[in-house]
């Protein structure tokens, strides 16, 4: 006799296979969607690409209703909705961009059962009509996408989320799934908490991303370093570049753009239709590069991003590892490349000198900059770092990041450091006077600049002790004791001042021991091929020829039916319609990501493709 758990499972794994074209579960997808299914609430944590959605959404065809999903994407639910009709799933959202009578037609469609998923913002659902509208219909699940927005210390806080524990209280009997792909312990039980989630049972996967390629960079020429990377290594493939301000956003996609590189701007400054149209045609056509703030990203499905660059310093290892999950989805080649400098550390310190919030506050964000400024300045296998910070420990080297594949050289830079602290310590004397990092390193390298000679620091005991070293290597001892808080930062100038640290190197009771900075740093180039390039030289010339044809006859298709291509197929399926090459409906039908609905659509005109190449 065949047991409920048995029977879910298989009702599970063929609605995996006819769906959505393929054979098996990867990771704990099926103990979660197990769990789901029978009622059960669940806090998921797993990476970018690591298949969250599927957790919810075959839950929502194996159990009897319409599941909810709760997101903040309103800008990208259409595009979710389209990829779920496209495998023959019905799906429909509910948000300020619809007319009423778009919204009546999906509100009937919810009352009659003729939905399989309902897409909603946090803040429609907090409202009394929303509510109602959910109470004359039958709920399978609830589903929280971007659970870690809950978090009011995270990166992504959304007031919104907060209201949603009322969902345990409202419907008491209607289990709820949380899925997130970024939190430490400490943000994973404050999303139990906030939602109500507490009994709820947890599935924590891998934060490993192995075909993500970690690099960090000294900061030279930001803008030309990063079109180093692009010509070089990522030439046509789409990609993101964050910055920190709206100002170096549009001077970066004008740099780019000014130099043969397709790029669209990204920023809240922009009117909400720029926006809009600018994120649409990053989704839709191939090659393009978005350069945005952080507002941009979150939730973007599109699976071919083959690199994310950071101008600037994120604020937190959670918004980096969030941000640069959004770079091979497809589980292909891709780059994760910041850029990282001494202004960087000096603005994000004064950042938090002078926000808004109480000392624990400030505190927090010091905490989280800290773990950050260690990941730029570690030594070791950054991705071993990266994942210890989300409690996953025991990992060796990865030998795909740039400290694995080119292992920085460690020097004793404890006599730099005191000769650098001991030169803030004498400026000190002169607090009515500001004096940065840049007068710092003049005075050690003894340059008779305007600003010495006028305020005669040229007679310091400490001017031109520093000649052995390089400007550049001075201002890398400054990031690194600024990154190990032997040196802070003060008032809006940037004043460099002692910490209590900072005797203990003065007093020769600490050893500092630092990175050696390079000689010359362009994009920091991998060891090996990254991007489209790789993709491509992995298949035979004859295997090539047939993923270039599938592909122009999918970005046909998908414009004609106006929708990203990665809603007609992903890479990873045309690259192997190519290089097994079927020769008929049922011998296409075993590719991975092709199921029922898309085999009916296109099954015919893939094989039309495929002949035409003989």
């Amino acid at each position: 006799m065949t047991s409920p758990t048995e029977t879910r499972t298989s009702d599970a794994l063929r609605v995996l296979n006819r769906v959505f074209g393929y054979d098996a579960f990867r990771g704990f997808q099926r103990e979660v969607i197990d769990h789901v299914v029978a009622g059960g609430d669940a806090l998921v944590l797993m990476p970018t690409g690591g298949g969250k959605s599927l957790c919810y959404q075959i839950p929502a065809l194996v159990r009897d209703g319409v599941a909810v999903v709760v997101s903040p994407l309103i800008a990208l639910m259409q595009d979710q909705v389209d990829a779920l009709t496209a495998v023959g799933v019905r799906a429909g959202f509910l948000n300020s961009t619809q007319d009423l009578d778009a919204r009546r037609q999906v509100e009937r469609a919810f009352v009659a059962g003729e939905l399989d998923l309902l897409y909603l913002a946090p803040e429609a659902l907090g409202t009394r009509g929303a509510q109602q509208l959910l109470d004359r219909g039958r709920i399978s699940l609830f589903a929280i996408d971007e659970a870690h927005c809950v978090s009011q210390w995270g990166h992504d806080f959304r007031p919104d989320y907060l209201a949603l524990s009322m969902l345990h209280e409202r419907w008491p009997d209607v289990p709820r799934i949380a899925l997130t792909a970024t939190a430490t312990s400490a943000t994973r039980a404050e999303i139990a908490t906030r939602l109500k989630l507490t009994e709820a049972r947890h599935f924590v996967a891998s934060f490993d991303r192995p075909n993500i390629q970690y690099r960090i960079v000294p900061k030279r020429e930001p803008r030309k370093q990063l079109l180093s990377l692009l010509r070089d290594e990522h030439p046509g493939d789409a990609g993101i570049v964050y910055c920190l301000s709206r100002a170096s956003v549009e001077k970066t996609a004008e740099f780019l753009v000014a130099n043969g590189v397709a790029a669209l701007p990204y920023h809240a400054g922009l009117d909400a239709g720029t926006r809009a149209a600018n994120q649409q045609r990053f989704l839709r056509e191939d090659g393009l590069v978005m350069v945005a703030t952080i507002a941009f990203g979150m939730g973007i499905d599109k699976p071919d991003v083959r690199f994310v660059a950071h101008l600037d310093l994120p604020k937190s290892v959670e918004g980096y590892y969030q941000e640069t999950g959004r770079a091979g989805r497809d589980g292909l080649p891709s780059t994760a490349w910041l850029a990282y400098g001494l202004q960087d550390v000096v603005q994000q310190r004064k950042m938090i000198e002078t926000s808004d919030g109480d000392l624990a506050h400030r505190r927090n964000l010091a905490t989280h900059l800290d773990a950050m400024l260690a990941l730029c300045e570690t030594v070791r296998c950054r991705r071993v770092q990266l994942l210890e910070y989300f409690g996953q420990t025991g990992a060796a080297g990865c030998g795909n990041c740039d400290t694995c594949l080119t292992p920085p050289e460690t020097w004793d830079g404890t006599v730099a450091a005191q000769k650098l602290l001991s030169t803030v310590y004498r400026l000190d004397r002169e607090r009515n006077q500001r004096f940065g990092a840049g007068h710092c390193v003049d005075i050690l390298l003894g340059k008779q600049t305007d600003k010495i000679t006028q305020y005669g620091h040229d007679a310091l005991s400490t001017f031109g002790i520093g000649t052995e070293l390089r400007e550049a290597e001075w201002r890398g001892v400054v990031r690194q004791l600024l990154a190990e808080g032997l040196l802070a930062v003060e008032g809006d100038y940037g004043t460099l001042a002692l910490t209590d640290a900072s005797a203990e190197v003065l007093g020769r009771r600490r050893v500092v021991t630092m990175r050696r900075e390079p000689e010359r740093v362009a994009s920091g180039r991998s060891a090996k091929p990254r991007g489209a390039a790789t993709v491509v030289a992995e298949l035979s010339p004859q295997a090539t020829s047939l993923f270039e044809r599938l592909r122009g006859w999918r970005a046909t298709t998908a414009k004609e039916q106006g929708v990203p291509a990665y809603v007609i197929f992903h890479d990873a399926t045309l690259r192997q319609i190519a290089t097994d090459a079927p020769a008929s409906l049922a011998e296409l039908s075993r590719i991975s990501g092709v199921g029922e609905n898309k085999l009916a659509k296109y099954g015919e005109q893939i094989l039309a493709v495929l002949a035409e190449a003989d």
